[in-house]
């Protein structure tokens, strides 16, 4: 059956097709009650029944560990709209926004579990809900900086030309954020969203088998399963744990991400129509459904037209707008901003506080000294990983994003790649490095690159497909080829989707550290001389005094960095690297 739009489009009758989307939609609300029921059970932590390692339990535990992976998706998609837009048009609140974010990136999930786990079990007694949470929020914070950053690049380098036609129609916030900078930044947005889900399935281990703080908790899922079969050194339960990983992966490209990246091409900047789109069979089978149709002109459309209502009312056109009134909003909301702003410091500092005064006298200055070594040979090993992973992916992420054909097959490759968790090769890497004698200190660094260098990968696939049509066409024209088409087109085209990968990438490699420097499998121990190596063993014997050195420390050196380098990149690449 010819299921081209072309040809499925207009129709407005209820088929067999309808038939086969409604059981799926309904498959899929089962799903989710089904797996959602088992996160509200009775839980007890000094009875916690043990993790079952039945291959016929994978595909439950399977459903539960997804179930986690997209509730945290949902909540780091709504926090990188509300702070990415935030930030990009707030001067005030940017450079607060910015180094937050900043701090948090550079927070280990062991970090986020240390300090959230006894606070979401206290909030729900008796129950596994403060568990599933705890885990939750783990999953979120491995996922939502990388989002933040590609959407706050995103709208900072919207064209000009855009922007000024907003203006010229007068179009409020709302339609100018639905008409102009969403869609302008929605091929970013989908590319980072698809890296950092599979920034949250690197740490699905540490978040579903939570050892920090002396708590040694396994909530079932496919994270768990891993970490049982890695301590009793199976073989055969850590092989059929990455083969359930691999069909989730691959799966979720097929039935989610495909079809997003086919309705998001509509998106791209360009004056010419690529010759070669990505094409994808749920998006052609779902665009010729009338389930979805109907959909769309009795709920979709009926919403939005309620939202632009609304949004008229609340926030009216320019040309509505007097002088005194705009300025009386303007001052009403910096008042808001500010207190916000202060209510939060006013706990930071509070927290700030109490970790000095749990430092202070625990830790001497020889310890604080041994702390900050660490950090700088974990700084090495970013370093060395971030320049190495440029200089492969730059050139294979264009030769990828510039043939849409190749990224059909590349893009499910590098998505699995980039979700796989690192500590499901220890079954292969310890053996590997015990057999051929090599050290931890370097095997470390292809063990961090496994988890970061997809950053990159992805980020420079997504600004070489992002590349306007008729400027390649230009290109063309012009005969541009090798190293002038790179330095005129190709490479200012890139920089500012590199920036973003890379940075991320930096962060990300700081947090991977913490998995990638203690190495364990069955009675086979590897560990670094590095402050991931250092978090991971204050974190499971709960030495608060170190975990909050180690964290600040870390935190100290991704803060630095991010100020000195890639503060800067940010502003060149706006300023310097914009479609106008």
């Amino acid at each position: 059956m010819n299921l081209n739009p072309s040809t499925v489009e207009g129709r407005h009758s209820f088929s067999w097709i309808d038939f086969v989307v409604l059981l799926g939609l309904f498959g899929l609300l089962w799903s989710v009650l089904h797996f959602g029921s088992g996160m509200m059970v009775h839980f007890d932590e000094n009875s916690e029944p043990p993790l079952s390692m039945d291959v016929w339990h994978i595909p439950y535990y399977a459903g539960r560990t997804v179930l986690r992976m997209w509730i945290a998706f949902g909540f780091s998609m709504l926090f990188t709209m509300v702070v990415g837009y935030v930030a990009a048009k707030s001067r005030l609140l940017r450079p607060i926004i910015l180094s937050s974010l900043d701090v948090l990136q550079s927070v280990p999930v062991l970090g986020f579990l240390s300090i959230t786990v006894t606070g979401f079990i206290a909030l729900f007694p008796g129950s596994l809900m403060g568990v599933e949470c705890a885990s939750i929020f783990a999953i979120f914070t491995g996922q939502v900086w990388n989002m933040a950053f590609g959407f706050y690049h995103s709208m900072i380098t919207i064209p000009t030309d855009m922007q000024e036609a907003a203006s010229t129609y007068r179009l409020n916030r709302w339609q100018r954020f639905s008409t102009v900078e969403a869609p302008a930044s929605v091929h970013s947005l989908i590319w980072n969203s698809m890296m950092s889900f599979g920034g949250g399935w690197f740490f699905v281990v540490q978040s579903e088998a939570i050892s920090v703080m002396n708590k040694n908790i396994k909530l079932p899922g496919i994270g768990s399963y891993m970490a049982v079969a890695q301590e009793r050194g199976d073989t055969r339960a850590s092989m059929l744990a990455i083969a359930a990983m691999v069909i989730v992966v691959v799966g979720s490209d097929q039935l989610v991400w495909r079809p997003v990246l086919v309705w998001a091409d509509r998106f791209k900047i360009e004056l010419t129509e690529s010759g070669n789109p990505p094409t994808s069979w749920l998006y052609n089978l779902l665009r010729g459904t009338y389930v979805f149709e109907w959909i769309g002109e009795t709920v979709t459309q009926p919403l939005f037209d309620w939202i632009r209502n609304l949004t008229m009312r609340i926030a009216p056109a320019p040309r509505a707008v007097g002088k005194t009134a705009g300025k009386v909003k303007r001052i009403a909301w910096q008042i808001v901003g500010t207190g916000a702003c202060l209510w939060i410091g006013y706990y930071v500092v509070i927290g700030v506080l109490a970790g000095v005064e749990n430092v202070h006298g625990h830790v001497s200055s020889a310890e604080l000294r041994h702390v900050l070594w660490l950090g700088f040979l974990t700084l090495m090993r970013v370093a060395f990983m971030t320049v190495v992973a440029t200089l492969i992916w730059t050139p294979i992420g264009v030769w990828i994003g510039s043939k849409p054909k190749v990224a059909r097959i590349a893009q499910p490759i590098a998505q699995i790649a980039a979700s796989f968790p690192v500590n499901m090769t220890f079954l292969f890497i310890v053996g590997f490095f015990v057999k051929w004698h090599i050290s931890i200190n370097w095997g470390s660094i292809l063990l961090i690159a496994m988890g970061t260098q997809w950053y990159i990968l992805f980020n420079v696939i997504a600004g070489a497909m992002a590349i306007p049509n008729d400027l390649k066409e230009a290109a063309q024209t012009y005969g541009l080829r090798g190293w002038p088409l790179w330095r005129t087109l190709i490479l200012p085209s890139i920089f500012p989707f590199w920036i973003t990968g890379a940075c991320t990438a930096t962060g990300g490699a700081w947090n991977a550290s913490v998995v990638a420097e203690l190495a364990t499998y069955g009675d086979t121990t590897l560990k670094a001389d590095g402050l991931g190596a250092f978090i991971a063993d204050a974190t499971a014997k709960g030495d608060v005094p170190m975990i909050i050195c180690s964290i600040a420390v870390m935190s100290l050196f991704v803060i630095v960095i991010n100020k000195l380098l890639w503060r800067r990149l940010y502003a060149l690449a706006e300023k310097r690297f914009r479609l106008d």
